[in-house]
């Protein structure tokens, strides 16, 4: 009976196959050259993990042109192999106000004897961590779920100009996280590639370096460019470490480029201010931020306070206030929905907010427009905050050129 079962047991891992890479070949020809997917990125993902999964038990059956071995823009980006985390890649509980920065840091200082506290920028981008053998870049681990294991990028980590392929102090083991992202005229000339082409341009630089990271060919990875900033020490063996700039300090004498302009405070006004000045440079930034990171600088302190079941009791994230820009508006378009309502739409010259070039804004409705008096030729400062909408602040009456009218 045993014989029997086999043959019919592989006839059905080979039909399996079949429609796995029928539907995956589908969905790509719908992703790249339709420009209109049907399935979330997450849901592609399991289609492919389940193929990679059947052909690692059954590598006889893995054909040249499976979607596996494909490369190049024929290849949607994918997952890779799952690995298991060493140390949890938590993310941090976000604040949104001055007062729930003091709270933070006057609870610590309670608990702990005279604490020190790194304020440092929050890097738009995509969470890695460089896993490190006798000095030698073994694996890059995307975040995945945070805390059990997230997916192998090593091959394209390894075309990043910022990833250290070797160390100079040969450490047993060393494990570090940074944040993968792309500098602004990185992401533009991925833009402009992607309009000569006839391609969707990215919605912004994160979703582009998440993307690209995860891209089955590396060479797409290399040409877009992509940078890491490395912001926290995960474990080492063979060394110990005290703080976190310390472990800053030895990651520099490597050749890691760790995040700059980092602060060391004591006090909550320390803390507060620091964060302020990052807030006022983020524009002259040449990458996006998204905010600012307060965390514990004894790591000692840190393993002390530990981590609720979802984030670090040791680190917080601040984040700013919705991004704000002053641009010129064009021209207003009236579009008429199903219903009949009509709803105008500034249209104004591009502006950068919150690592999205936009340049459109709703305007509701006339009376929106009355209120305000917009006006055709108008300076507006528009505001945007993470995903949502821009949208139209106010007119800057000051710089309203002579002779405008008011739009009916």
């Amino acid at each position: 009976m045993a014989q029997n079962d086999a043959p019919e047991s592989i006839q059905q891992v080979k039909k399996e196959l079949t429609e796995l890479r029928k539907t995956i070949r589908y969905h790509n020809n719908r992703y790249y050259n339709e420009d209109n997917p049907e399935i979330s990125d997450y849901e592609y993902d399991q289609l492919m993990l389940r193929l990679k999964a059947i052909e690692a038990k059954y590598p006889e059956l893995i054909t040249k042109n499976s979607p596996t071995q494909v490369v190049g823009g024929q290849a949607r980006r994918t997952a890779g192999v799952l690995v298991k985390h060493d140390v949890p890649m938590l993310s941090l509980q976000d604040v949104f106000s001055k007062e729930e920065i003091f709270a933070f840091v006057e609870e610590l200082q309670q608990e702990l004897e005279d604490p020190e506290f790194v304020v440092e920028e929050k890097i738009d981008g995509l969470s890695m961590a460089l896993r490190y053998e006798d000095g030698e870049l073994v694996r890059a681990i995307t975040r995945g779920d945070g805390i059990v294991q997230g997916e192998d990028v090593t091959e394209n980590a390894k075309v990043i100009h910022d990833v250290k392929k070797k160390l100079k102090d040969k450490l047993p083991y060393f494990e570090i996280r940074g944040e993968v992202y792309m500098e602004k005229k990185a992401f533009d000339a991925v833009n402009a590639r992607q309009e000569l082409l006839g391609l969707k341009p990215f919605a912004n630089p994160r979703n582009c370096a998440a993307g690209t990271l995860r891209q089955l060919d590396s060479r797409i990875t290399k040409e877009r460019h992509l940078s890491l900033f490395i912001f926290n020490l995960q474990t080492a063996r063979g060394r110990t470490f005290t703080t976190h700039t310390e472990a800053y300090d030895f990651m520099k004498k490597q050749g890691i480029k760790v995040i700059h302009g980092y602060k060391v405070c004591h006090t909550a006004d320390e803390v507060w201010q620091a964060i302020t000045a990052i807030g006022e440079n983020r524009g002259n930034l040449p990458y996006d931020i998204d905010g600012a990171v307060v965390k514990l600088n004894n790591l000692a302190d840190r393993e002390k306070l530990g981590a609720t079941a979802k984030v670090p009791r040791w680190a917080i994230a601040y984040k700013y206030p919705p991004e704000e820009k002053e641009t010129v508006i064009r021209k207003i378009e009236l579009s008429v929905g199903r219903t009949g309502r009509i709803t105008p739409t500034a249209v104004f010259d591009p502006i950068r907010l919150c690592g999205t070039t936009v340049e459109r804004a709703t305007l509701h409705n006339q009376d929106f427009i009355d209120n305000l008096d917009v006006r055709i030729g108008d300076t507006v400062r528009v505001y945007k905050s993470g995903e949502i909408i821009p949208k139209v602040k106010e007119v800057v009456k000051e710089k309203r050129p002579a002779g405008t009218e008011p739009f009916v």
